[in-house]
């Protein structure tokens, strides 16, 4: 069975699987899955909890003797098992798949992992984890839908905000849900219960929002300024390298050259944006962009990240970082 996290608490209410698996990319989300699941079993008899963790060297023997050992006070078990890398490995694998093929009767496992990759979701052994319980996948709220994240984390602590303050909120934990629901905790602790005012949001919360190359691209395909200014100086501060960012705008920008040329030829947008590898949730951005853009603007654009490419290899003279505010800007304010 498959369930997004907002379907594991009326699931939990319901009924228990003998399996569990939790993952994602947000470590606050993980953690607070994994915690609801571990006090279900609380709930149901299961007293005793055994915690292992899959780091390099882990022998996987130990699952199937934590399953089968019994329980001194005659309780049943939580299997804890954490994969930090993000993958059981072959032994791994196969040990799970093993165990899922005929599950203790006294043991409830539960998998906990952060940073699976796509290929790991299509294996054998998650395929086997799902088939004998419960597969979670965890996905972190993007910047549209955060406001109305933090409004739910606000409400359990009988606080409110109107838009400008969850906002505000929203663009200084961008990337770090850890750090948000931190944020969040203390505007509990500072303030009374009742509606925020923002400037007493502005007096607490901190900038603690993390950048990565991915908000980098959605700001740019959205056409956000404010957003891609501020995650372009978030990268900038960071340290983050410049042939990276590069390669982020660059990727880009050639897709959307690519598709302008196209459609200039007339050929149907379906089939360019196929051709152009942008599929999935990037294609409603995408189809944005070009409607400011055309195939002219983006081989001029194309033509400015050539430029920057060879500051970067030192055979140019220039700001890197002033022309990847301009190449922004070209592109999103076309």
């Amino acid at each position: 069975m498959l369930l997004k996290g907002e379907q594991l608490p009326a699931h939990l209410a319901r009924e228990l699987q003998p399996v569990y698996l939790v993952h994602g990319d947000e470590p606050l989300l993980v953690i607070e899955a994994s915690d609801a699941i571990r006090a279900a079993a609380r709930r149901q008899g299961f007293d005793e909890r055994q915690v292992l963790i899959a780091i390099a060297g882990f022998n996987w023997n130990e699952l199937h003797h934590a399953a089968g050992s019994m329980s001194l006070f005659g309780g049943r078990t939580l299997l804890d098992l954490r994969i930090p890398g993000g993958k059981p490995g072959r032994e791994g694998s196969l040990a799970l798949q093993e165990y899922c093929a005929r599950p203790s009767p006294d043991s409830l496992l539960l998998v906990s992992m952060i940073g699976v990759e796509w290929r790991e979701e299509k294996s054998a052994w998650m395929s086997a984890v799902a088939a004998a319980g419960v597969v979670v996948k965890l996905l972190a709220p993007g910047l549209a839908e955060l406001p109305g994240w933090l409004a739910g984390r606000l409400a359990r602590q009988q606080q409110s905000a109107d838009a400008a303050g969850l906002r505000f909120i929203a663009e200084r934990v961008e990337g770090n849900l850890l750090a948000a629901h931190q944020e969040i905790l203390k505007l509990g602790v500072l303030y009374p219960e009742g509606r925020l005012r923002l400037e007493q949001i502005r007096d607490a919360v901190l900038d603690v929002a993390r950048y990565d190359l991915d908000a980098l691209r959605e700001a740019l395909l959205s056409g956000d300024v404010a957003r891609l200014t501020r995650t372009l100086d978030g990268l900038q501060q960071e340290g983050e390298a410049p042939p990276l960012i590069l390669w982020a705008f660059t990727e880009e920008v050639r897709a959307l050259a690519q598709v302008c040329a196209g459609l200039e030829r007339g050929q149907p947008l379906d089939g360019l944006l196929r051709a152009a590898r942008v599929w999935g949730p990037r294609q409603a951005p995408f189809r944005r962009a070009l409607q400011r853009l055309r195939a002219a603007q983006a081989s001029a654009a194309l033509e400015h990240a050539a430029r920057i490419d060879r500051m970067i290899k030192g055979a140019a003279r220039g700001d890197v970082w002033d022309e990847f505010r301009q190449l922004a800007l070209r592109l999103v304010a076309a």
